[in-house]
């Protein structure tokens, strides 16, 4: 199984990269972090709030959920937009639930066996769910560049807004009890601010020998 596991903050680019490495390499790709939107979707759907501890991990634990490359589905309902929309982004809680993060981290194991590895980006990706991952991965930037990045994306929102969500964001984070954003003692870290998505690619590629 060969996994390359990428971890960073928002708007680091790691879904850019992780997309155009695992193509480079010929593996799947795995969005975690859409996993985590999707609960909360799923609680904000059936009027439970996320912030909840116990009733969000039972849900969880039963929820239907299907990632794919460019879709995301939960109990059968196309919610790939949803996911991103500022209600979800907004509601980020899920991802300190430690029910919640136990019942993804198996889930994306699982995904790893059955696809025989990947490229998996998340936030706890290389320290927690793959520390024997052949590749780890920190990817980071400027914040005023990774929150020009995000209010890119992020069309109805000022820039302003988008970095405060961001700086909150990181705080939550970093500062969380079960699997923190931290950079793997052994990853390879990348500042991205001023390289392409592909010189970034290139560098990596070259730390696997591909």
């Amino acid at each position: 199984m060969r996994v390359i596991a990428i971890d960073g903050p928002a708007g680091s680019g790691k879904s850019t990269v992780a997309r155009r490495l695992a193509e480079r390499l010929g593996l799947r790709y795995l969005d975690t972090g859409a996993m985590y939107r999707a609960i909360t979707f799923a609680a904000l759907r059936r009027n439970i709030d996320p912030g909840e501890l116990d009733p969000v991990a039972a849900l969880a634990r039963k929820v239907d959920l299907e990632v794919t490359l460019d879709a995301v589905r939960v109990d059968g309902v196309d919610a790939t937009i949803e996911i991103r929309g500022p209600e979800v982004t907004r509601a980020v809680s899920v991802a300190a639930n430690p029910g919640v993060r136990e019942e993804m981290v198996a889930r994306q194991r699982d995904w790893a066996r059955r696809h025989g590895g990947g490229v998996i980006e998340g936030r706890d990706i290389g320290s927690v769910v793959f520390p024997e991952a052949e590749l780890k991965v920190y990817l980071d930037a400027r914040p005023e560049v990774r929150a020009a990045r995000r209010s890119k994306e992020v069309t109805d929102l000022s820039y302003e807004t988008v970095a405060a969500d961001l700086a909150r964001r990181d705080a939550l984070d970093q500062g969380r009890d079960t699997s923190p954003l931290t950079r793997a003692g052994d990853a390879v870290e990348v500042d991205t601010s001023d390289l392409t998505v592909d010189e970034i690619v290139e560098l990596l590629t070259e730390q696997i020998g591909g």
